[in-house]
Formats: C-alpha cells, structure tokens, sequence
C-alpha cells in the first residue's frame, strides 16, 4: 500500500523527516518497504531554463530545420537546431541545457548533450510542453510569456510537487489503517509516545448542505445482513472534466492515473479516509430508485472492463427498477457509471459485509481497490461523514448542488467491543511492567476509551472500526506495539527446559531421509496441495467421489485438494524442463486429501520424481540416463537409511505406471515406483522418461519403529565367491532366486546379485539368462572349496526344482 508523506501531514503537523517517519511507522507494526521520490513533473525541471530566440534563421542543409541563436542569461548566446514549425525571432522559449535530464512518455530517461544535426553545432534543446511533462502537445514548441527574463529557471515559473512515498506491507488484520487517515492516527499515536503531543487534523464537514430536494432517490435494502449500512444521495449540474493539478498529483503520487474529476474525488476519498465511494449517472437509475438485493443466479451483468459475467445467487448487487447497475462492493457496471456526459450523479456510501464481498470479488476473480477494504472490514461508523466530504470535494472541482438529502439506512448499528483488560496479564505476555498512566495514555492514543480502572485492570471500549482488536490478547498487541519492542529490556539470563523426545518423531525421520536424498542429488520442492479437478481424468486411481472441493476457489485451476502427489510434481517438472533444466531429481514431503461419505482423511507421502541423466554432464562421466534401476536404488537407500526391511517385492498395476514396483513390509505397502505412463507425460507436454515413487510415508513411520540396529565385528576370515549363468523362464523374476537363495544358502550365504542379464539369439523361445554371484563366508573359520561346492549343488538343486532353471 502506497502512503503519501504530503498528503499524511494534511491529517498530522510533523516535522519528523522521512527516515524517522518510515522508522516510526516500522516500530509501529506498519512495516515500510520502500520509500520512493515522487515529482509532479519528472526530473523537476532541473536544467531547464527560459531563452529568448535573438536569431531564426533555416538550416542551410536542411529545409525543416531552423538555425537558433538563444539568450539564456550568460555570457555567451547558444547555437541551437531545431526542428518546431512554430519557433520565431524574439520568443521566450523553455530551453533544456547540455546535461540536463528528460523524460519521454514511458518514463525512460535521456540526456540533453552537445551534438552536430546536419552539419550545425547545436547546444541544447528547445522544448514542447509533452517533452517537459507539462501537457500532452507536439505540435510545436511551448512559447512562454514574453515578460520572462533569460536565465530564469523554468521550476520558479511551474509548481513542482516533491513528495515521499512509503510502500506500506500491510497485514491482512490492520484493516484501520488502510487509508492516509487510518495511518495519520497510528503516527499519532507513535508522536504521543515520544511526548510530542500532536493534534489529528479532522477535516470539517459543516459546509455540507441540502440546496433543493429535486431529485430524490429512493432507496430499499433488502437484505441489511449483506449491507447493514447504506447512505446515498444525489448532486445535479455537474461538470465532468480534468480533475485539477492538486488532485491528480496527489492520485499519481500513490499510483493512480487520473480518470475525471467525479472519479477521482471518489478515488481520493477511498484512499483520504479508508471508505470507498461509488458514483452513479443517476440520469441512468430508472424509477429513480435504488435497491440493494441479490439476483437470479447465472443472471448475466456486464462490468466496466467490458466483461460479461454470470452472477451467482448470493452476489449482492446495487440495482435501480429494471438492472443491475453495480456489483456491490467490488466493481462497476459498465453503463451506469460517470462519462463525459454525466450531469447528475448518484453518491453512494456504504458498509457491506466483508464476507460476502470476499467470496464475490473471488467468485469472478476480481480485486479492486473498493473490494480489498470492504473484505477486510471498514469503519462503519463514518459512512455519512465520508460522504459529505465527497461531496464538498465534487461540489469544489465540478460544481452542481445537492439536490437531495442524504438517505442513511442504519437499522442495526454495529456496535464497539468490551473488553476487559488484566494488568497481570500485561505483565506476563510482555515480560516486563509498564506504568498503568503509560498504559492509559496508550490506549487513549488508540482511541481506546477506558471506561474503568481497578486493581486488578480495566474496562475498555474498543472503536467498531478495530476489528482486529476483540480480546484482551489483541488490546496488550497494541500496547506493546506502540510502547514499543525495542523498549522491552532484554533479560541476562534465559531458562530453557529441555523436554524429552522420541527419536522417531515424523520431523526428525523426515529430515534423516532428506539428507539422504539430498546427499544423491535430489532437490526438494513445496507445491500447491490445490489442484485442478482436471487430474481426475488422467487416473483411476483418484476419483471426484472423493475429492474434498473449495467452497470459495481463487480459480477452477485450485478448485479441489489434491488427491495425489504426481500430477503436483509433474508440474513442477514440466515447469523446469521448459526452462531448458532437464536433468531433475526431486522430493516432497505433503498430504493428499479424500472424502469417504462424511470422513475426510489426510495420509501423508513422500514423492520423489528424477528425469533426464544421473549425474551432470562431464568429460569424467559417461552420459547416462536415469532409469528403472538406479531408481529402484534410490527407494531401497531410504528403507536401508530408516533400518526397514522389505519383506516383500510386488509388479504393480497401474493407471499412472507403465511398469512399477511395490514394495511391502509385513504385509503393509510402504512405497509403490516405477516409470510414468506416456499418455500422462503427454498432458504435461513432457517428452522425456519420468519416474516416480510414492512412499506412505504413515507406514514408513511405523516400519521405521520397529527396525534394530545391531553392531558386529569385521570379519577376520575371506569371503568366497561363486558365479552362476542361469538360463530361465522369462517370467521368473530375480526376487524368487535370491528368496531361494538365502533360504537354503543358510547363515554362510551373505549377499546375492544379479550381475548380467541376456535375451536373443542362441536361448530358446521365452527364455532368458541371468548371471548371479554368491558371496560366501563363516565368521569363525576359513571356508573351504568342499564345502562351497556343496552349498553351489544344493542350490542348483533347489532352482532346477523350484524354477525350472538349467545351468548353461
């Protein structure tokens, strides 16, 4: 939120310069992001100058240009070409010296330097007004008043307003302070703290009166719950022009653009004190009458951006007889509002409920400067008051007379907060004791009226337009905020307990397997649990019977909770693909969300993706792409990190793999792998392989409790290898001979690997072989080739019988 300093000292006289502001305004809580200069004109007309033309003569090279001899009040005359149709012989002429620095229209800056233009020597430019930033002409160069003396700089001649804006971070909760006045009262109160006791200007309405009741508008609410306070009134004889100078520099200093005059003095109150306005063609309301309702749902309404919109059933609008004319609160209908030919206005000002704003101005995507204030919650105690100021405004820079007095429907007043506020509760929140007179000076700075005083606290009212101070918590906030941090003395000594914890603990188990991953090159990424309900057509295996849906989405494409990891994550490696990084390796922790009739369930996961080559591209390493094994080695590192021993390895069928894995312990599965289909990578516009683990990361947790680590000697005796070459049946997989293999091979079988695989010429139709080494060992003794041989026979054995296997 940008705040303008001049335009914060017509509420409070400071002469606090703008680092001590911006200083203040931070310890306030009103966090200051930035401060930028602002110039009514840019550049200021720095170097610019008034010169009298003492000669004109044509370019002798060029038929459009003009030879120029300038007086610019030094001793010397300046040679200058220039190419306006409109420059003579004894005008006074603004003249932009060598050095000085323009602005053209997009705000780009260039300098005026000493140059040769067909030939001629040229020292300088004369200037149109466009160039200066003092109009919008080009047709030839601005001729000044002929009283001028030379020399004279041209920024005595055009008010320039220097100004200081503060680019305020706001919190979502300081709805008070969303205007220049919401401000100036928290600046106030931060002064009083620092005994400089400085008054809050607040502009007067006393000129505000009712000079004919020509032109009544009636007005019915019906239903005060969606607008419990609506106030209008009418203005005729208008005049629709250029706002003046004051009035667009104080808008363009914030960032506005000017739009008329009417415009602009709503936009200045909205920003002036915090309570947005809206202007009406009233020559437009037909029945003369204004009715605050909801409507039909999918009526259509078209607003000021031209867009045709679909209304849904709980959006309150502002309607005359026959039409909409505005969407309560967020934006305007395109042909109800002020133009050129406007004279008669409807002015309207109101409180609607913020909630109801909020899920409209979501509903069609709309955030407007009206919307942002009204979702948060204004003040709405000043909606007559806000509107007499507009008026005052209009009537000073476009004239007219009211025509009408103002209609206020109020039939509920909102009321002020109690509270009850303990002074031993101060004391332990903040730590530190602060003297009940401070207090009491703080809370009337706050415009917090103590009501009463106690031993043991006080009996507050808090103004309706705090509504994020409702409890006592809230109220000590305040204290502390304007007391200020930095004067909470600092204890010399802290006192820490520490508590007892598991070790098993889901962050401190999480953050063993990250390092893990992070150790291989993975890279871990945070995405949006919202989702689109799109990813529904690309799986069976989520469904939109159990998706959990948003009441009040930001957009279709974040309409549901998500109910897998994949399609998440595939977003996130299309993202980086497009931007030419292929070679990905990626891991998150989060949740999915499901529906089961009137349950909702949030089981937690850990998805890992890699796509592209295993390592980085080097002279040293061969290119290699990552696939199904390295993969499968990545999962099985983390169940060996965790201590967790997989009991069962199963192919996995799924709509999202084209092959997968799942691997079990003790009957649970913890994490099902594998390649994902084309068709899916094609919805993602990804061309590479991509592979993906799912882990149930609940069942990790559990499996990872029951590991035990044991600790042994190295063994002093050699190990012994056998190799086998296999010829088998091509369904038989790996996993059924190593699950033989340790079966029979007894406790001196250590480890089983499968080091070659071959199908193709010379096996036998279905067949394929594998190459398996067997490692050997006995802790005690040495083993001998006898015995080995043995172990080799017995295991032939057992595969020829149980798998059909022959040895080749």
């Amino acid at each position: 939120m940008k705040i303008s300093y001049n335009w914060l000292k017509q509420f409070i006289n400071t002469d606090l310069s703008t680092n001590e502001a911006d200083a203040l305004l931070t310890d306030l809580g009103l966090e200051v992001e930035g401060v930028e200069n602002f110039e009514s004109i840019k550049g200021g007309l720095n170097g610019v100058v008034v010169g009298h033309v003492i000669e004109c003569v044509k370019h002798p090279n060029a038929d459009k240009l003009k030879l120029t001899k300038v007086d610019i009040g030094q001793n010397e005359t300046l040679q200058i070409v220039c190419g306006a149709p409109n420059v003579a012989e004894g005008q006074k002429v603004p003249v932009a010296t060598v050095g000085t620095t323009l602005y053209d229209e997009k705000g780009e800056a260039w300098k005026i330097k000493k140059g040769k233009i067909r030939g001629e020597a040229s020292h300088g430019m004369i200037c149109a007004e466009d160039e200066l930033g003092l109009g919008q002409s080009h047709d030839g160069i601005l001729v000044l008043n002929d009283s001028l003396t030379p020399g004279t700089p041209l920024s005595d001649l055009y008010e320039v307003e220097v100004d200081q804006v503060f680019e305020i971070g706001l919190t979502p909760n300081r709805a008070d302070a969303m205007s220049h006045w919401g401000v100036a009262r928290d600046l106030r109160a931060g002064l009083i703290q620092m005994d400089k006791n400085t008054p809050l200007n607040t502009p007067a309405v006393s000129n505000f009166h009712v000079e004919e009741r020509s032109r009544k508008i009636a007005i019915e609410v019906k239903d005060s719950k969606l607008a419990p306070r609506y106030a209008g009134v009418s203005i005729s004889g208008i005049n629709v022009k250029p706002s003046p100078t004051w009035l667009q520099n104080r808008l363009k200093a914030i960032g506005l653009k000017p739009v008329n005059n009417i415009v602009d003095a709503t936009n200045y109150i909205l920003h002036d004190l915090g309570q947005p306005l809206h202007a009406f063609d009233a020559d437009k309301i037909k029945g003369n009458k204004i009715i605050v309702q909801t409507l039909k749902k999918g009526t259509k309404f078209t607003t000021l951006d031209e867009v045709e919109r679909k209304l849904h059933e709980e959006d309150l609008m502002i309607c005359d007889e026959e039409k909409p004319l505005c969407i309560a609160g967020v934006f305007g209908g395109l042909n109800s509002g002020v133009s050129s030919h406007t004279n008669n206005i409807f002015l309207e000002s109101a409180y609607f409920d913020p909630i109801s704003v909020r899920k409209t101005a979501k509903r069609h995507g709309l955030n407007t400067d009206a919307s942002f204030r009204f979702e948060r919650g204004i003040d709405p105690n000043i909606t007559e008051y806000a509107l007499k100021r507009a008026v005052i405004l209009i009537q000073e820079i476009a004239g007219g007379k009211v025509t009408s007095d103002i209609d206020d429907l109020y039939p509920k007043k909102i009321e002020d907060f109690q509270v009850f506020l303990s002074f031993k509760k101060i004391n332990e929140l903040i730590g530190h004791e602060i003297d009940t007179n401070v207090i009491k000076n703080i809370l009337s700075s706050l415009e917090i009226k103590v009501n009463n005083v106690t031993e043991s606290g006080m009996g507050l009212t808090i103004p309706s337009y705090r509504v994020d101070v409702q409890r006592e918590v809230d109220v000590i906030e305040e204290i502390l905020r304007v007391y200020g941090y930095n004067n909470i003395p600092l204890n010399e000594k802290f006192n820490v307990s520490v508590s007892l914890s598991d070790r098993f603990e889901d962050h401190k188990i999480q953050q063993i397997t990250a390092q893990q991953l992070v150790g291989k090159g993975f890279s871990e990424i945070m995405s949006n649990s919202l989702t689109t309900v799109k990813y529904t057509e690309y799986s069976n295996t989520i469904s939109t019977d159990h998706q959990v849906e948003m009441l009040n989405p930001l957009s279709q494409d974040l309409a549901v909770m998500r109910q897998s990891m994949l399609f998440s994550g595939l977003e996130s490696v299309a993202y980086n693909i497009n931007r030419k990084n292929e070679d990905l390796k990626f891991f998150e922790f989060g949740k999915t969300y499901h529906k089961y009739g009137d349950k909702y369930e949030e089981p937690k996961h850990l998805a890992i993706f890699a796509t592209g080559k295993k390592h980085p591209e080097s002279w040293t390493n061969a290119l290699e792409k990552t696939d199904f094994f390295y993969f499968k080695g990545v999962v099985e590192s983390i169940l060996v990190r965790l201590g967790i021993t997989a009991t069962q390895l199963k192919t996995a069928k799924s709509s999202v793999f084209n092959e997968a894995v799942s691997i079990f312990h003790q009957k649970k599965q913890l994490v099902s792998f594998g390649t994902v289909q084309k068709s899916i990578l094609k919805k993602f516009d990804i061309d590479q392989e991509v592979l993906f683990a799912d882990f149930n990361w609940d069942a990790m947790l559990d499996a990872s409790k029951t590991n035990q680590f044991t600790f042994q000697e190295i063994p002093k005796y050699p190990a012994v290898r056998r190799d086998f070459a296999l010829l088998l049946d091509e369904s038989v997989s790996f996993s059924q001979i190593e699950e033989i293999a340790l079966k029979f091979g007894k406790k001196l079988l250590k480890k089983v690997d499968l080091f070659d695989v071959y199908t193709g010429k010379n096996l036998p139709e279905g067949k394929k072989s594998y190459a398996i080494k067997f490692i050997f060992q006995d802790e005690h003794k040495t083993l001998t080739d006898k015995q080995v041989d043995k172990l080799m026979t017995k295991l032939q054995t057992q595969f020829e019988n149980e798998l059909g296997a022959n040895l080749r």
